[in-house]
């Protein structure tokens, strides 16, 4: 497995008008920080120029493709990353359209990767956006690991100042998934080092 520091990206999914998702990012950015195994990079959606069309051509046959300018810096992170972390809430039983498009604008920036989740929203906790992400990923051959972070009711669990108000479950669910995230980094960063012409058999 790889000694080096492995490079995680937490992504913030939501660009609604007065989101919470910064909030609970912010929260386990901290997390990740006290876990000491990552060089975190935290990217929000809201400052990425998305475009509402996609590619003629997918990624997975194209992966090079031209991309918008104003997407530059999100493809260079993705492309830095070992891990990803995903902060969504659920939309309508789903998850929000403009994580989709930064999705599907890209393949080999997700594939052979482990990614983690964090939901929240009212009663599910986030689990339904999750769940419809973690078929996604699987398409895009990435691995999604088993535990996450899911915080139902999020408006009761987070103190006007972003804390929470009974954190240690919560952060025992982070540390349970940073350790999948740094066990499948550190894996897959040498599979993709060592063997990457077999990374779509």
């Amino acid at each position: 497995m790889s000694s080096a520091r492995l490079n995680l990206a937490v992504i913030v999914g939501s660009v609604r008008e007065g989101r919470f998702g910064p909030v609970v990012a912010d929260w386990f950015v901290e997390q990740a920080k006290r876990h000491d195994e990552f060089t975190i990079s935290l990217i929000d959606l809201a400052d990425v120029d998305l475009p509402l069309a996609l590619p003629p051509t997918p990624p997975a046959l194209q992966p090079e493709l031209p991309r918008p300018e104003g997407m530059a810096e999100l493809t260079r992170r993705l492309d830095a990353a070992d891990a990803v972390v995903i902060v969504t809430p659920d939309y309508n039983r789903s998850f929000p359209a403009s994580l989709k498009t930064a999705i599907d604008w890209h393949y080999t920036q997700w594939k052979a990767k482990p990614i983690g989740f964090v939901g929240y929203s009212g009663l599910s906790g986030g689990l339904l956006a999750i769940e419809q992400l973690r078929q996604v990923f699987n398409e895009l051959h990435a691995h999604t690991v088993r535990d996450y972070v899911s915080f139902p009711s999020y408006y009761l669990l987070f103190s006007p100042d972003g804390t929470l108000r009974e954190p240690h479950g919560p952060e025992s669910a982070a540390r349970a998934m940073l350790d999948q995230l740094l066990w499948w980094g550190s894996v897959l960063h040498d599979a993709r080092r060592d063997r990457p012409q077999t990374a779509d058999r």
